[in-house]
């Protein structure tokens, strides 16, 4: 194998270990909030899940990206490259919200005793459009990855 091949190989591996990892976190905390919207049971499973899965959606987020670099370095940005890195900047957005907006709310209400309590209304809809923003650009980042995989 040429090392031009071997950059694709790791390229893909890494891009596709970023899909795993944080699509896979993604995907356990969503589900636990969307159980939390109505269950104080659910809302505090929520506060302390989202101390493991918010680092994996991080490191996620890193290797998609490092691994699109590598993957996609001979391709123009234009189509499903440009694409993935325009859901890539979506979702380091919506990522530095849910880090430094919703994980310090959420860690001040359990440190205060209140980790059971369900969410305000208001923080329960911003929650809501971040978990739909994250689904679609998770799963629509994959899709177009095997979409390129088949059709190019």
């Amino acid at each position: 194998m040429s090392t031009a091949e071997w950059f694709d190989i790791l390229g893909l591996f890494l891009l596709l270990a970023g899909f795993v990892i944080g699509l896979g976190a993604v995907t356990v905390v969503d589900i636990h909030g969307f159980l939390g919207r109505t269950s104080s049971y659910w809302t505090e499973a929520t506060t302390r899940t989202h101390k493991v899965t918010k680092p994996m959606i991080w490191a996620g987020i890193i290797l998609a990206v490092v691994g699109g670099f590598i993957f996609y370095r001979t391709q123009s940005l234009a189509g499903i490259p440009l694409a993935q890195a325009l859901i890539a900047l979506m979702l380091i957005a919506n990522g530095y919200f849910l880090s430094f907006r919703v994980s310090p709310f959420m860690l001040q209400r359990e440190k205060e005793g209140r980790a059971g309590e369900l969410l305000p209304a208001a923080w329960q809809k911003k929650i809501a459009v971040s978990l739909i923003v994250s689904d679609l650009g998770w799963w629509g980042g994959l899709f177009l990855l095997v979409v390129y995989l088949v059709a190019c």
